[in-house]
């Protein structure tokens, strides 16, 4: 209720510490913080949950399996109507999130490394993004309408390890050769040592040996669970760069446990997420409200969300109704 709401809010505002702390005690931790913020603006140093252990994918998947495994995570909706909608269980995304994790780690990846995304709408961005999440990788995620320009400047200031990416990508009327702008990019980008690329068009695509390999052949080739690294309260989470329309783009980095809680709570509140809902962020997952509010928020809260592939006039406006 309003009134509620209002009590909460005055609550944090008089005793921050103890009202972040009572919602931060509904999360899975590995360990307890020491301190629930410490901030100074003067240096731009603010902590949270300063001493604590957690994973944020097992706060979105692992702690909802017992109770909501076979309640529908993400719900992806295609460019085109006529093709078959698709949802996954909390269940099924968990199983997907772990096969993936294990192909991210069978090539090279580690704790620590940044790991780009440049994929169209399909759910397998965000079984990568949380994949990313649970190895301890920092992911940094580029908008696929972005060129190979963009895509190389951003992989080259993360020094970025793998490129994640599918063949291409259907936006309205269009079909975009989303391999063929990577392959662009890097032609520039040496530290870039495995291309996992996704099949979604079917478009014949150049595979570079040694480089390049196919999502779904890796897929088959690894189990369906992962123990979840232990990451610090304030280990680095994502890099995300700013679009470049002002002038170079700036990676804006967020940690772990303090973006945990304000996506989960912003969601929960902002957006009156109840438990029957489905969520749509119609926003890119290339864009922070993407980040937030398809994947961490809705997930984190148990709650359903919608991906959708393409653009609301496509075939025609009547789409969104």
């Amino acid at each position: 209720s309003l009134e509620e709401y209002r009590d909460q809010y005055q609550k944090s505002v008089d005793s921050p510490e103890e009202h972040w702390s009572e919602i931060a005690k509904t999360f899975t931790w590995k360990r307890a913080w020491d301190k629930v913020v410490d901030w100074d603006f003067k240096d731009l140093n603010v902590r949270w949950f300063d001493g604590a252990q957690l994973n944020i994918t097992e706060n979105c998947l692992d702690r909802h399996l017992e109770s909501l495994g076979d309640k529908p995570a993400i719900i992806w909706e295609p460019n085109d109507p006529k093709e078959s909608t698709l949802t996954y269980s909390y269940s099924e995304l968990h199983e997907e999130v772990c096969r993936f994790s294990n192909v991210l780690v069978k090539n090279g990846a580690k704790k620590g490394d940044r790991i780009c995304l440049y994929m169209p709408m399909v759910p397998e961005l965000a079984i990568a993004v949380l994949a990313c999440a649970r190895i301890g990788a920092i992911h940094s995620v580029v908008f696929a309408g972005f060129s190979a320009r963009a895509l190389a400047d951003r992989i080259k200031d993360a020094d970025c390890n793998i490129l994640l990416t599918a063949d291409g990508s259907f936006r309205g009327s269009k079909v975009i050769g989303l391999k063929e702008i990577a392959d662009e990019a890097l032609s520039e980008c040496p530290t870039i040592q495995s291309c996992v690329v996704y099949q979604r068009t079917g478009q014949p695509v150049e595979m570079k040996p040694g480089r390049d390999l196919w999502w779904h052949e890796e897929m088959e080739l690894v189990a369906d669970s992962f123990q979840a690294e232990t990451m610090d309260s304030e280990d680095p989470l994502f890099i995300l760069y700013t679009s470049g329309s002002t002038g170079k783009p700036k990676g804006v980095l967020h940690t772990t446990a303090g973006y945990l809680l304000y996506a989960t709570i912003t969601s929960k509140y902002i957006f009156d997420l109840h438990d029957e809902d489905v969520y749509w962020c119609s926003a890119d997952c290339g864009w922070i409200t993407g980040h937030s509010y398809i994947v961490y928020g809705p997930l984190a809260n148990g709650g359903t969300t919608l991906m959708f592939e393409g653009v609301p006039t496509y075939p025609d406006a009547s789409r969104c109704w």
